[in-house]
This record gives C-alpha cells, sequence and structure tokens, in this order.
C-alpha cells in the first residue's frame, strides 16, 4: 500500500471522530467529493495484514450504526469485498486475520434484523399476480382469463411470502454462515441503485470466482487466486444473480455477462433450481436486447420490455354480441341452400343440378369440371345403386323446378335414413 493512500486513510479515520452529531448529515454529502478515498479503502480490505483493517472496519460499522442513510449506503458499497475477503480466509483456514471483518458483518447482521425499537423484523414480499398490471406485463395482452369458482374467489386476493423473525448471532459457523451472507447480500440488494460502478464490479468479481475456484472453468478464466471449492447454497446464488442483472443493465456487460455464465456454470454443477430458473429467465431476456455498456453515469434502472397497451377483446371472450352471432350461425346451418354438399354417416350426399347447366365436384372440392347441358347427373356412383335422379334439361319451369326440389329432397331423407341404418350396423355403402 502506498503511503499517499495511508495517509488518506488516516486522515479519514481520524476525521469522523471529532464530528459534532449535528454535522454528521453534513459530513455523509461530503464523502461523494473525496475520490481517492474509496480505492485507498478498497486496497486495505484486500490486504488481510494491514494495520489499518481493524480501525476501518471499525469505522465502517460506526457510520452503519448512525442510523444516516448515506453513511450506511457508504459501508454497503464495500459489502462484495468484504465477503469475497471472509471467504478466502475461510477457505485457506486461517481465522485469525478476518476477525475484524467478521465483527463488521455481524454487527451489521444483527443490527438490520431488528427495528428500532429492538424487536425483530419480519420482511413481507408480494407474489405479483398475473390478474393485475405490473412493469413485466399487462393482463390484457395475455388473453381471456377462465371465471371459475376458483378465480372469483381469489380475485383481488394476494399472495405475500413473509422472511424472518432472524435469529441473533455472534460469531459464524459452518452451519450459519451463508443464512447470514444472504440476508447481507438481500441488505445490499435492496441498495443497487446507490451502488457505484467499482461497488458492481467487485459484486460481479466476486461471483466469478465464488463459483468456478476449485473447477475446470478457474483454468479457464486465469484465476490464480486460491483453488479449494467454496461451499454455497441456492439462496446465495439467487441474491448474487440480482445484483448481476442490475449490474448488466447498468454499464457492466462484460463483467455481469461473465459472472452470470460462472453462477449458472456451479447451479449445474450443484443441481440448484431456483438459481438456474432465475439465472436462466434473465439470461433469455439478455438475448437481443441493446445493453448499454456506457450507461455508467446516467439513471439507474433494470431494462423490461413492457407490452403495449391496447384494448381490444380476446377472440375467445364470451360477450352477447358472440351468443347472437353463434345463433345466427346455427340458424343458417338448417336452411343450407339446394347445392351444397354434406357428409352423413360416412355417405355423400351428391350435387343435383337444377338447371340444365352444372359442375361436376371433384373428390378434393377444388375444382369444377362442366358437364354437356342436357345429360343427366346419376348419383348411382356415390350410393352404391341405391338410386338414381335426372335432371330435366327444361330448368327454366317453374313447375318443373319446384318438383325437382321436391325430389332432392327425398332423395336426401332416403340419404339420411340410410346414413343412420349403416352406422347402428357398422356397415357403410359407398
Amino acid at each position: 500500500m502506498l503511503a499517499m493512500d495511508q495517509g488518506v486513510v488516516e486522515d479519514w479515520l481520524s476525521e469522523f471522530k471529532t464530528l459534532p452529531d449535528s454535522a454528521v448529515s453534513n459530513y455523509a454529502t461530503s464523502l461523494k467529493d473525496k475520490g481517492v478515498l474509496v480505492p485507498a479503502l478498497y486496497k486495505v480490505i484486500r490486504e488481510n495484514y494491514s494495520d489499518l483493517l481493524e480501525p476501518v472496519c471499525h469505522q465502517l460499522f460506526e457510520f452503519y450504526r448512525s442510523g444516516e442513510p448515506q453513511l450506511q449506503r457508504f459501508t454497503l458499497q464495500f459489502l462484495p469485498e468484504l465477503l469475497w475477503s471472509l471467504l478466502s480466509v475461510s477457505a485457506a483456514r486461517d481465522p485469525h486475520t478476518s476477525g475484524c471483518i467478521e465483527a463488521l458483518l455481524l454487527g451489521i447482521y444483527n443490527l438490520e434484523i431488528v427495528d428500532k425499537d429492538g424487536q425483530s423484523k419480519v420482511l413481507s414480499f408480494t407474489v405479483p399476480s398475473l390478474s393485475k398490471p405490473s412493469v413485466y406485463h399487462e393482463p390484457s395482452a395475455i388473453g381471456s382469463m377462465a371465471l371459475t369458482e376458483g378465480a372469483l374467489a381469489n380475485h383481488g386476493l394476494s399472495r405475500v411470502v413473509y422472511s424472518g423473525p432472524h435469529l441473533q448471532r455472534e460469531t459464524f459457523t459452518a452451519q450459519n454462515r451463508f443464512d447470514v451472507l444472504t440476508f447481507l447480500l438481500l441488505c445490499y440488494n435492496a441498495a443497487l441503485s446507490y451502488m457505484t460502478s467499482t461497488s458492481l464490479q467487485s459484486l460481479c468479481q466476486l461471483s466469478s470466482r465464488v463459483c468456478i475456484c476449485g473447477y475446470p472453468r478457474q483454468q479457464m478464466r486465469r484465476y490464480k487466486g486460491i483453488s479449494s471449492r467454496l461451499t454455497v447454497t441456492s439462496e446465495f446464488l439467487v441474491q448474487l444473480i440480482t445484483g448481476i442483472h442490475y449490474a448488466l443493465c447498468n454499464g457492466e456487460v462484460e463483467l455481469g455477462s461473465k459472472a452470470l455464465d460462472d453462477v449458472l456454470y456451479r447451479a449445474q454443477l450443484e443441481l440448484f433450481p431456483e438459481a438456474l430458473l432465475v439465472g436462466n429467465a434473465i439470461k433469455s431476456t439478455l438475448h437481443g436486447a441493446a445493453l448499454k455498456s456506457n450507461n455508467k453515469e446516467g439513471a439507474r434502472s433494470i431494462q423490461v420490455e413492457i407490452t403495449p397497451t391496447s384494448s381490444r377483446i380476446s377472440r375467445n371472450a364470451v360477450t352477447s354480441l358472440s351468443i347472437r352471432g353463434h345463433r345466427w350461425k346455427r340458424h343458417e346451418s338448417q336452411e343450407v341452400s339446394v347445392d351444397s354438399e354434406a357428409v352423413l354417416g360416412g355417405v355423400a350426399i351428391p350435387e343435383i343440378s337444377v338447371t340444365g347447366v352444372g359442375g361436376e365436384r371433384m373428390t378434393n372440392g377444388d375444382s369444377m369440371r362442366p358437364r354437356p347441358e342436357g345429360r343427366a347427373q346419376s348419383d348411382g356412383e356415390t350410393l352404391g345403386g341405391a338410386s338414381e335422379v335426372s335432371v330435366d334439361p327444361r330448368g327454366h319451369d317453374s313447375s318443373t323446378r319446384g318438383q325437382e326440389v321436391r325430389r332432392q329432397k327425398s332423395v336426401r331423407r332416403m340419404v339420411e335414413n340410410e346414413g343412420s341404418g349403416s352406422a347402428s350396423t357398422g356397415r357403410s355403402q359407398y
């Protein structure tokens, strides 16, 4: 560590101790203007044997305990680097060098699980409903939803998931380590919009290192740090993916893409369904999306595709108009014209022309072949010799036309009777 960086950190340590309580708010605002302070603190945290590590951790805890939101966010920006320092030291089995980091993380955890009165917090999460609009979907774009009795009973009800109360922790153990770290990442993700690009880069590096150390992918990434595998949980990976998603949409495209691939790689090896579901969902939304790599100083956000709102009625929706239309169609089907064909009981009804100029329908129903006038159309080939009807070429005579219509109706009734009889006996006539 350079002497200049050490001097900056020492000045920062002594400055806060002499501040009166009334000047804390102004001091928290002025921290943004100290551009050399944050890189110097990162160097202290990365050097586990630095003499300034313990006073720095103590100062960061005082910031968080002050209750000033800006000071708390200043401490949270170093959380990914603190987590990696703790995990790497634990993997190296040298816990004596991480005592101050453990105390800082446990202190933040114990402060976050209680409210101002010292009572345990119970966090609640409302599960989105497809029947209500959100930034991710519009109910009108989904189509008609079946109005069943169960749907009507649950209409307007929201499902709420609760987390907590959480237990106080005094030390890290193998059983509670990732419970505490997952909760700390949850607090970090709640303040993602205030995190700097350096903090987001540190989060992506933490995600990659935790997931690939000790696996073949470590050689591909050319990471020469620790080579022992780190135990992770599915909930911990889900919180990492949440932060990576935000980093991807806010300037850290390259690091974020590598981190997301590494987390999915580890989730596949561990068979973590929750992490695979969330990670693959985010990865599928990023295909074809124009991620802005230069959006580091602009407004913080997450890109989503909002379905354009349009007033429309689904084709499947049952309305009074559709009921009337259905009634009209049924009425029209009963008054079928004399030149229509139908298939009843497996027997085709022949097409009979009441004029002398008719056409013969082909078997596929796609083309018509003209027939000379005066030629009688016989349905003996179609009905297997059941009946034969000849057409009078004098089609313009009204009496003859009426006779032909009555004759055709009798043929239809005969065909229907034959078709019903063949269906009942299991025999078809052609």
